[in-house]
């Protein structure tokens, strides 16, 4: 316990909102697929749940970190999320057809998608305290992650003993234990102000070459993750894979973006050019979807499951390098909102959609759609190489 009146770093106390909040993640993620289609749900109708519900995130996230902000009330909303995902991940338990189960799934990513944006604005303000209090926000990151990994192994091994609705309890449980965290993090009145984005901003960004080929690379390498995301379980509990062996699977990938954020990324940034990252990233994706649609060899599946770290990690990071030398500094928060809204949401979202209808028709064919789709990107990977040069 810290003395009275003496203050004291809250790392610890952010290492545990993040371990909770990731472990819920964690514990549900991987395996809903695999219990929405227990219910009866054929592939196309699974693609379309989760295709609407990475829809709705898109607006629920920036509407919650607006209200968040003009309310001055980071914790209050954070918690007050929690609560909501933890009751609509409820509801899954009752639904057993398809609109009910839209219904949920689109109350469950509103509820859900503010809550890593309100703990990432809550931990880089907190992060940012003068010493001894500061911290450096990959630390909680990190514990996200490694809490990730540990629920989705604990979920593999439950799922033995009591089948796929524990992974629905045990998020519930997890996102209930949130508000109890949240209430020892340091409260702060609001987040950094952005500037607004204007319709003039978002005309100059498109008007950049080096951008709109970053978010239409991103779309592609990155978009190609959403059969996989939707139906990698699916296939492989149809195989026979055990739940135990799933989680650990799933669990390689993490670790693998991991590895690659905070150690390998940084390091091959270093001595390759982002364009020369990208294109490895979209190699390594396309040989990773290959595989895939080939095999579900347990042996074969945990060699290309790490490579997520250079399909996710190492493209991400490119392209933000990329987006920092080619954006006017008066420009990178809308170049940030369109990033992330048409090359990682929009697209993901229109993927997902289209995933279940490929997976429907062509099985494990459709991974190899998305091998495609990264082979499509390596021409824009050639074409972004001047950005190693000034701009």
């Amino acid at each position: 316990m810290a003395k009275p009146g003496k203050a004291r770093s809250p790392v610890a106390d952010f290492i545990l909102l993040y371990a909770l909040l990731y472990g819920a993640f964690g514990s549900a993620s991987p395996f809903l697929p695999a219990y929405i289609q227990e219910r009866g749900i054929p592939p196309e109708l699974i693609g379309v749940l989760f295709g609407a519900g990475t829809a709705i995130r898109l607006i629920s996230a920036p509407i919650a970190g607006s209200i968040a902000d003009r309310t001055h009330a980071l914790r209050l909303s954070l918690a007050v999320y929690a609560i909501a995902t933890a009751l609509a991940a409820t509801g899954y338990l009752a639904a057993n057809s398809f609109w009910p189960l839209l219904v949920v799934s689109l109350l469950h990513a509103f509820a859900l998608a503010p809550t890593t944006n309100l703990a990432d604005a809550l931990a880089l303000v907190g992060s940012r305290a003068r010493e001894p209090l500061g911290f450096e926000y990959g630390w909680v990151r990190g514990a996200g992650s490694a809490a990730f990994i540990a629920a989705s192994i604990i979920a593999g091994w439950a799922i033995t003993w009591h089948g796929l609705s524990i992974v629905i309890w045990l998020q519930a449980l997890l996102m209930l234990a949130v508000p109890l965290a949240v209430m020892r993090v340091p409260a702060v009145g609001t987040t950094i102000d952005a500037p607004p984005i204007t319709r003039e901003g978002i005309v100059a960004l498109l008007r950049l070459p080096m951008f709109r080929r970053v978010v239409l690379v991103a779309s592609l390498v990155l978009g190609s993750h959403a059969l996989h995301d939707t139906f990698s379980v699916i296939r492989w509990k149809a195989a026979g894979v055990s739940p135990q062996t799933i989680s650990l699977l799933w669990s390689l990938s993490v670790a693998g973006e991991v590895l690659v954020f905070f150690v390998v990324g940084p390091w091959l940034l270093r001595r390759l050019t982002p364009a020369a990252a990208i294109a490895l990233a979209a190699t390594a994706g396309a040989a990773r979807w290959f595989v895939a649609a080939l095999t579900t060899d347990v042996m074969a599946l945990s060699v290309i499951q790490p490579l997520h770290g250079v399909t996710f990690a190492l493209l991400h990071l490119a392209c933000m390098r990329l987006l920092a030398r080619a954006v006017p500094d008066e420009l990178a928060a809308t170049a940030q909102a369109i990033y992330g809204t048409v090359g990682v949401g929009a697209a993901t979202a229109a993927l997902t959609l289209i995933s279940g209808f490929l997976y429907a028709r062509t099985g494990a064919a459709s991974f190899a759609a998305m091998s495609a789709l990264c082979l499509a990107a390596l021409p824009i990977a050639r074409s972004l190489r001047s950005a190693t040069h000034p701009l």
